[in-house]
């Protein structure tokens, strides 16, 4: 039997919303560039570095989840902002438009990696020139794609949001769900307690 699932990442977010789902993983975050290629589209870019984060840590007695998330407006792919004046940029961005919150998740198990993508819909209201300034000083934005956590401060600049709320905090519940049942792991069973295992297979099957 193989043994927990790796997320290859460091996000607390993503280990949080694990949690919810009674997923625990072992973190090993992935070290790679993370820069999109001329010319790319942000699913393009999220299906290439999710896959690439699950190879850079693989673990062929373990399950491999890996995602990543990319913000786009207007033709423009957001990622995670440099500093304060970044930061206030994106967000006057999406002030007063609609946005693409696009998330790819990996699973690797073996030599086989699953991918699939999720792509929500998110409207934010016009902000004032205090609001961002308030926005940036709680540092609330730091290490987040488009400048900004749903699950935080920024849920009072939302409208409207079309599509998966986890998607959007960075990890696709539904999809993470399919992915990992796909691989072979037992989750949301109510005869099931503790960390997700892989049913029915042996030692020696890929």
């Amino acid at each position: 039997m193989k043994g927990n699932i790796v997320l290859a990442s460091r996000s607390p977010r993503r280990l949080e919303l694990l949690a919810r789902i009674g997923v625990t993983a072992d973190v090993r975050p992935a070290d790679i560039d993370e820069s999109p290629r001329p010319g790319e589209s942000p699913p393009a870019t999220a299906l290439r570095l999710a896959e690439a984060k699950a190879r850079s840590v693989r673990a062929d007695d373990h399950v491999v989840l890996a995602a990543d998330t990319i913000v786009s407006v207007a033709d423009q792919q957001l990622g995670k902002p440099t500093d304060d004046d970044d930061a206030s940029r994106m967000l006057r961005l999406l002030a007063g438009r609609t946005h693409e919150v696009t998330t790819a998740v990996a699973v690797l198990d073996g030599g086989r990696v699953r991918t699939q993508l999720s792509t929500t819909h998110v409207r934010f209201r016009q902000l004032t020139d205090d609001e961002v300034g308030w926005y940036v000083a709680s540092g609330e934005w730091r290490d987040k794609a488009g400048a900004y956590a749903l699950q935080g401060r920024a849920a009072a600049f939302v409208e409207s949001i079309h599509g998966s709320h986890t998607n959007v905090i960075g990890l696709p519940l539904d999809i993470v769900v399919h992915l990992l049942r796909d691989a072979g792991c037992t989750l949301l069973a109510p005869d099931h307690d503790g960390p997700p295992t892989l049913a029915g297979r042996g030692e020696d099957e890929a």
